[in-house]
């Protein structure tokens, strides 16, 4: 059971995101009529500070905050892998995001399906791309509430029964509320708090784990005891899979709607080079977090059988003072409400531009295209509150492990397609299906494991990157044989070469400091 002072400065700090939320509209207001751009991306007006506070925040989800010192403290080294994952992701953003935010900017796009409608002239295409994404995103959003439930729960927060879910229910109606209200202006000012109290909780435990066991060392050595010495290590036969599950994890992030949401917010792509430049900070915490994992095990804390994400908050509440304890509780629940925004305007957006206006209302109005919208965020976010509480944890914990494999299947319309018209978009959605289908086969017949061996005594490696290697053979072969057919392919909206070319284009749109 939490006490009083825990209570409070938990409560004190969701009041503050709260307050936050309030004052949204004060950052950078608009006085343009109302659309998506101004409300889904705050008019693409985010200077550096912001963008890496909100790009930053939401990359790094609460859920990745428990799940990664969770799989630490389970399995030892292999759940280190997202610690160079995030860094391999630094110059993949550095190079996309600002490129993408270039052709998006001079031509309206919203969502990563507007840009494929233009590249390939496909909105098949453009369709798949957009329903990929919402179905990537959804488990991802409900996997925030686990996150919040599984930390407020090892701190003895969150009551048992129907008031523990007045609480969630509670604690995501101010964020559904300010985000109708606000779009992404709302999560943007939250997501500066989440880094303060992220970064100040953080380095207060992990400095009180450092004192009370005398330096790191001890910490791995008690550790090892528990866990065994081979499992802080990774044996020759892990490493493929190591390496292939942090380059595919990297390469999928980038695809994600919400990502690449924060992303097209930003006020120019000059802005973009520079938050990529300083995002590792951002995974300098997350090896804390994963560094914290490995305490917990060496503390001899024993986190409930199929809940290894709790042992973090379970630490936290064995050797922090309370008011400390509630600073770190809320900081990881201030750290679920900024990505859950943002995921939820990114499927409501990818809705509205890709199937609604597509499909539906091509003639919607601006002001119309936004009410929409933010009527699909908010069932989104509903959505996810009754996923989480009408289905079994381990379901959206498959259901986003699929969901890392399935976005990878749209990056070779999305990214390469940044650099080269040549691949057909009727191709492309071949090789889409293919990949979709293959990675889904294989991490069901493995039992919902992403990583998978390639043969008989042959090296395991993640599932996503093998199903994209399917996906491009067949692409690019599917391409081959198009052309030599002769069958013609839709119109190139974006002005971007037809062929790879290699130097730097000149930017566009307002950069400002």
């Amino acid at each position: 059971m939490a006490d009083g002072a825990m209570t409070a400065t938990f409560l004190a700090v969701i009041g503050g995101a709260s307050l936050l939320a309030v004052t949204a509209r004060r950052l950078r207001p608009s006085d343009r009529l109302p659309s998506l751009e101004g409300w889904a991306l705050a008019d693409r007006s985010l200077g550096p500070v912001w963008t890496w506070f909100l790009l930053g925040g939401t990359i790094f989800t609460a859920y990745t905050f428990t799940a990664v010192p969770g799989l630490a403290y389970g399995n030892g080294a292999p759940a280190f892998f997202a610690v160079p994952y995030t860094v391999i992701v630094c110059p993949i953003a550095f190079v996309l995001l600002s490129r993408l935010w270039e052709v998006a900017r001079r031509h309206g796009y919203v969502t990563a399906g507007d840009f494929v409608r233009g590249r390939y002239g496909s909105p098949s295409l453009a369709l798949v791309v957009a329903l990929t994404g919402i179905l990537a995103t959804m488990p991802y959003l409900a996997l925030q509430l686990l996150g919040i439930r599984a930390v407020l729960t090892a701190g003895g927060v969150y009551p048992r029964g129907a008031v523990g879910d007045l609480v969630m229910v509670a604690l995501f109606a101010g964020l559904a509320v300010a985000t109708y209200r606000h779009g992404l202006r709302a999560p943007t000012v939250i997501s500066a708090l989440k880094a303060v109290a992220v970064f100040v909780s953080l380095t207060a435990v992990t400095w009180l784990v450092l004192e009370r066991f005398g330096g790191p060392r001890p910490v791995f050595d008690g550790a090892a005891e528990r866990l065994g010495s081979p499992a802080l290590l990774l044996s020759p036969a892990q490493q493929p899979a190591y390496a292939t599950l942090a380059l595919g994890s990297a390469l999928a992030l980038l695809m994600y709607p919400h990502v690449l949401t924060a992303g097209f917010a930003a006020d120019g792509p000059r802005t973009l080079r520079k938050v990529s430049v300083a995002l590792p900070a951002w995974t300098g915490l997350l090896a804390l977090f994963g560094f914290l994992g490995i305490a917990a095990l060496a503390a001899g804390v024993r986190a409930p059988k199929g809940g290894a994400e709790a042992a973090v908050p379970m630490l936290v509440d064995r050797l922090m003072p309370g008011p400390l304890a509630g600073l770190v509780f809320g900081a990881i629940t201030v750290g679920a409400l900024v990505p859950a925004a943002v995921m939820s305007i990114a499927a409501a957006t990818s809705f509205v531009r890709n199937v609604y206006v597509e499909y539906v209302h091509p003639t919607a109005t601006p002001k119309r295209q936004v009410r929409i919208a933010k009527a699909v965020s908010l069932t989104a976010k509903v959505g996810a509150v009754a996923f989480v509480f009408g289905l079994r944890d381990q379901d959206a914990v498959n259901l986003q492990l699929l969901g890392g494999v399935w976005i990878l299947q749209i990056f070779p319309a999305v990214a390469i397609g940044l650099f080269t018209g040549r691949l057909h978009p009727r191709a492309l959605l071949t090789g889409w299906g293919a990949g979709m289908a293959a990675g889904t086969y294989l991490v069901v017949r493995e039992g919902f494991s992403s990583i998978v061996p390639l043969g008989s005594g042959a090296p395991a490696i993640y599932v996503g990157l093998a199903a994209l290697l399917l996906n491009l053979t067949v692409t690019v072969a599917g391409t081959a044989v198009l052309e030599r057919l002769g069958v013609p392919r839709g119109a190139d909206l974006t002005d971007l070469p037809s062929r790879l070319r290699i130097g730097r284009r000149p930017e566009t749109g307002a950069n400002r400091p």
